[in-house]
């Protein structure tokens, strides 16, 4: 799934200008203390945007070299601006030379290093991430093709603090790396297709897991940018928080989960205005559930969903997994039949053989090949709930070690800025033309802490 490799106008396109340079809040700010700034941004890829030209709805913005020319140099000159340490970006031509070209450029003058990964059945957009060269050294890169039916992909990047900045934080002896990913998620045209996009992050989550293992690493920061293409509420977003990954804006502003209405970042092509774009952090201190813990429990959450929006009950929805049996237990059989009707099973992108084994195996607590209602309530319809890590609270990142135990470098969260600024407020503005999605920047303060390994 993964390889590894190092690498070194006119009329309307006036209007995109206006919101280019400008920013809600000058993250130039915090560069007189050592921090690290990260930057997403999904470009809206030309062979996607659409223009109403001479009442022509099926124009697109590739076909017309000076819009998409011109909003792309806009595009670079607010990323250059801003000049993150990090910069990921989604929905990247990479089908066009010509604007492959200027990236490399523009971002090689200012003193990045990028990496550039195109989707999978030459779908003609993908990723692009770029670290500056003064604050990182890259000790290597994989790509991840899921090879799924949204062609999707994801980077990863493992870098070091370069030394004139970690020379500056004075952290001696301390493992000064992190990770970074870079992902764009496919897009739930509908329900059986959340199921994918679960599977998607699994795979990131099991890669970076497995990377980790292979260069036998000490713990790191995992830092994992883009866009998710699902909401506070989702089932992404869930998995990701039990394994204990925070979103950095939500940190930074204090939300919990209950507010996700407080701010969008996008505006899809059915006209709806979401929040779908995240920096999620992970800081080496945090206890992890299991990995595969974590899937089953997404998984019946996903299942549990799906029958509570079908009406059923507790009850009847264990009596709907039992309908193959007159006794008082459910079957293997009646639990694949039921995954079956709800479409987790049965085709490309459902669950495997081995997963439906898996999650059998997790919610057959005595393990005799039955469940009864107690291990249905407890397997199934309730199991161990997210931990509901406070975001906001990073008292445990600033505990002192202990005398011998290990020491890594983690991040707290200083700031977070969503731009345009209107999106903060829950709103999208009619004059804003860069994207289709905000741009989103957090600010990172590195501090030392101890490490901590999964928990079973």
């Amino acid at each position: 799934m993964g390889k590894g490799r190092k690498i070194k106008t006119k009329g309307r396109i006036s209007k995109i200008g206006s919101y280019a340079i400008a920013s809600s809040m000058s993250m130039r700010d915090h560069r007189q203390q050592p921090c690290i700034t990260c930057t997403t941004f999904n470009i809206l890829a030309p062979i996607y945007k659409r223009l109403n030209l001479d009442n022509n709805q099926n124009s697109r913005e590739s076909d017309c070299r000076a819009y998409w020319l011109a909003r792309n140099n806009r595009i670079l000159d607010s990323l250059l601006h801003e000049r993150s340490s990090i910069i990921c970006l989604q929905e990247f031509w990479l089908g066009n030379e010509e604007l492959v070209n200027m990236y490399e450029k523009r971002l090689g003058d200012a003193g990045y290093v990028n990496f550039q990964l195109a989707r999978t059945n030459n779908r003609g957009d993908g990723l692009l991430t770029a670290v500056r060269k003064d604050y990182f050294r890259v000790i290597n890169y994989r790509e991840l093709l899921f090879n799924d039916c949204g062609d999707r992909v994801a980077q990863l990047l493992h870098v070091e603090l370069a030394a004139p900045f970690s020379q500056c934080l004075n952290y001696n002896d301390t493992c000064q790396e992190i990770l970074i990913v870079n992902t764009h998620l496919l897009f739930p045209h509908d329900s059986s297709l959340c199921l994918v996009r679960l599977h998607q992050v699994y795979k990131i989550l099991q890669y970076v897991e497995s990377y980790q293992k292979e260069c036998n690493l000490n713990p790191m920061p995992i830092i994992l940018c883009g866009d998710w293409n699902g909401s506070k509420s989702g089932h992404v977003y869930k998995f990701l928080r039990s394994q204990g990954f925070v979103s950095s804006y939500d940190t930074a502003h204090q939300y919990t989960d209950a507010d996700a209405h407080k701010w969008v970042s996008h505006r899809n092509h059915r006209g709806n205005i979401c929040g779908v774009d995240f920096i999620w952090l992970l800081n080496p201190n945090k206890y992890r559930k299991l990995l595969k813990a974590s899937w089953s429990e997404a998984v019946f959450g996903m299942f549990k969903y799906l029958l509570r929006r079908a009406s059923l009950t507790e009850e009847d929805a264990f009596a709907f997994l039992k309908a193959d049996n007159d006794g008082d237990c459910i079957t293997y059989y009646g639990f694949c039949e039921a995954l079956r009707q709800l479409n987790l099973t049965g085709h490309c992108h459902g669950l495997s053989v081995e997963e439906t084994k898996d999650l059998w195996v997790q919610a057959d607590i005595d393990g005799n090949g039955l469940l009864d209602y107690k291990e249905f309530q407890h397997g199934i319809w309730n199991p161990e709930s997210v931990e509901q890590n406070d975001e906001n609270n990073n008292e445990d990142q600033n505990d002192f070690p202990k005398d011998g135990q290990e020491q890594t470098i983690g991040f707290s969260v200083e700031n977070a800025v969503l731009f345009p600024p209107e999106v903060e407020k829950g709103r999208w503005p009619e004059n804003y033309f860069l994207s289709d999605h905000a741009r989103l920047t957090v600010v990172f303060s590195p501090i030392t802490m101890p490490c901590s390994q999964a928990i079973s």
